[in-house]
């Protein structure tokens, strides 16, 4: 159902709204995951939420029957027009649109700081114009998208993706105490391989020996340019994240 520009629409008034986008492959392993992280959003902010049957249900019902499409499942929040006032009930809706893959990143350093004791970071809300700032502000530069440093100039993510990075053949990733959004891929290969989160500045990103840029909708997208400097790409690490990607979303 399409949400209606009227008082008792949350989202509208308030940026009180919860997504995930998904790349449709049917019912996956990697699709329960999005409904988790959102179910707990949902609860985090009191927004009632559908079942997973419906979430479901919903989105085969827009893809009808096919795959390999971008799916972004929006849920708003109804109720009382006070700011402060609870939600009371939920509308949705799902955006369809075929998928296409991104083949590498180029990545600036984004002057727009978070401060990593922002309750909003951890959740994927509708509240979404910070991040709007950074990716526009890196494609005026030239860049596909934006490395996000917290209120320390520690490292968290991208506008929207977060990072792996290698050096000495290990795997590292920021620490989410440093202020983001723990993705569901980033998730997945955690379990998968040996990751280490670490607190990590701008000397990390330029020392590494390979980066990569996960989200659910491209897998993982090796960094080819930070800032100034040409970043080597590791197909054999980079085809190692995407097979342990791909078994995910043939698993139910």
């Amino acid at each position: 159902m399409n949400p209606q520009c009227q008082p008792f629409n949350r989202t509208i008034l308030y940026g009180e709204g919860l997504f995930e986008t998904i790349l449709w492959k049917g019912r996956t392993r990697r699709l329960f995951r999005h409904y988790e992280r959102m179910k707990g959003s949902a609860d985090f902010f009191k927004i009632p939420c559908p079942s997973f049957r419906e979430f479901v249900d919903l989105i085969e019902k827009e893809t009808k029957g096919e795959w390999d499409l971008y799916v972004k499942f929006c849920l708003f929040s109804w109720g009382d027009q006070r700011f402060y006032s609870l939600p009371s009930e939920y509308r949705t809706m799902v955006i369809v649109r075929p998928y296409r893959k991104v083949q590498s990143l180029k990545l600036s350093v984004s002057p727009f700081k978070r401060n990593s004791k922002d309750p909003l970071i951890y959740h994927k809300t509708m509240n979404y114009l910070f991040n709007i700032l950074v990716k526009r502000k890196a494609i005026t530069e030239g860049f596909d998208d934006a490395v996000i440093l917290n209120e320390r100039d520690e490292i968290t993510e991208c506008s929207s993706s977060n990072l792996i990075l290698l050096k000495d053949e290990m795997l590292f990733t920021p620490s989410q105490r440093s202020g983001l959004l723990r993705g569901t891929t980033l998730s997945l290969l955690m379990e998968r391989f040996e990751i280490r989160e670490i607190e990590m500045g701008i000397e990390e990103l330029m020392e590494a020996d390979a980066i990569f840029a996960t989200n659910s909708i491209s897998g993982a997208v090796p960094v080819t340019r930070f800032m100034d400097l040409d970043v080597p790409v590791r197909r054999d690490i980079l085809e190692d994240l995407n097979r342990a990607i791909d078994e995910e979303d043939r698993e139910e």
